[in-house]
């Protein structure tokens, strides 16, 4: 197992090289006993004070070609990334993402900044550094939280969580009277980019904020929030609350449209059956009445019948006439 000489180290104290020959005092080979990847999602990820690595085996510096072949075995990769986290967006569960995934075996951790430090070097922030931690507890990508990360990562802070590599964006990063906080790890050989998801950052959710103050004031101040507790003035307090009966009054009369049209709409479908049934009933009774009184119908034959019966009522047919030799016969006997 290649370890590190003493005197591999870079100006900045990161080691910088491995050396593959054997030291003149060598260690007893130690199993590591580094935390594993979660495997389960059933609870948040542990803070680092929680689940400290007190693995006492020799953490060899990697090479990026040696962690992305999945060396070495009998460890996973630990990859480093820290950030600010206010209202954690999918742009940042994605820059984890890729971090996760930068090698076969890997154990993310992430640093989150305390507020004290963020306000000193970046500004005010939504969420206050509670909140931060937990959401990237929360994360299905992070094993690990490290509370209040430093600004500027130390060879003490890389060696007391036995960081492997550091994931960011390339883009230098100025701060703190830096041109790029991460250019000692970048000459470590010691950094990995990700890349950046355009079109959502922090930035630009408060700036949709800030943007549409008046609707998100006005729609707060209608669930019950007080002006006190939204920093808004009086008069401003008494507009919101005008526009909001204004808008109350827009709805109604919205709704009394729609439902006058609903009406209407009945109407004209019932109206439509009505027609519809009016003209199959009218056909109907024209064809009975056709057939009752046309040409052929039944009451013509009915009417010739009774015609009949009464001419044959007011002239029945005439007695025989009986011969007269008959007559006289009879009345000699």
């Amino acid at each position: 197992m290649p370890v590190l000489t003493t005197d591999a180290e870079s100006e900045t104290g990161i080691p910088k090289s491995l050396s593959n020959e054997p030291p003149s005092e060598t260690m007893e080979e130690i199993e590591h006993t580094c935390p594993q990847p979660r495997l389960t999602l059933t609870a948040p990820a542990p803070f680092a004070d929680e689940t400290s690595c007190l693995c006492q085996a020799p953490h060899e510096k990697l090479t990026i070609a040696q962690a992305r072949l999945g060396t070495p075995v009998d460890r996973p990769v630990r990859v480093y990334a820290d950030g600010i986290f206010d209202l954690f967006h999918s742009g940042h569960a994605r820059a984890l993402m890729q971090a996760k995934t930068l090698f076969p075996n890997s154990y993310l951790l992430v640093g989150v900044c305390s507020d004290d430090l963020t306000h000193k070097f970046k500004g005010f922030t939504v969420m206050n550094e509670a909140e931060r931690y937990e959401a990237l507890r929360h994360c299905r990508y992070v094993d690990e939280v490290i509370r209040d990360a430093p600004w500027t990562l130390t060879p003490e802070f890389l060696e007391k969580h036995k960081i492997d590599f550091v994931a960011h964006d390339d883009i230098p990063y100025s701060s703190a009277g830096s041109d790029d906080i991460y250019k000692h790890i970048k000459e470590a050989g010691m950094f990995v980019p990700t890349q950046r998801t355009e079109g959502i950052s922090t930035s630009d959710i408060i700036t949709r904020i800030v943007r549409d103050y008046d609707v998100y004031a006005r729609r707060n101040l209608q669930r019950g929030y007080t002006a006190k507790e939204l920093n808004v003035s009086f008069i401003n307090e008494k507009k919101y609350r005008f526009q909001n009966q204004v808008d109350k009054m827009k709805e109604k009369v919205k709704n009394v449209e729609e439902r006058s049209k609903e009406f209407v709409n009945r109407v004209e479908e019932k109206s439509h059956d009505l027609i519809q049934k009016w003209e199959e009933k009218s056909r109907e009774f024209i064809g009975n009445f056709l057939e009752l009184f046309g040409p052929d119908g039944a009451w013509k034959q009915m009417f010739q019948e009774r015609s009949n019966r009464m001419l044959h009522a007011l002239s029945p047919k005439q007695s025989p006439v009986h011969h007269p030799r008959k007559w006289l016969y009879l009345k000699s006997a």
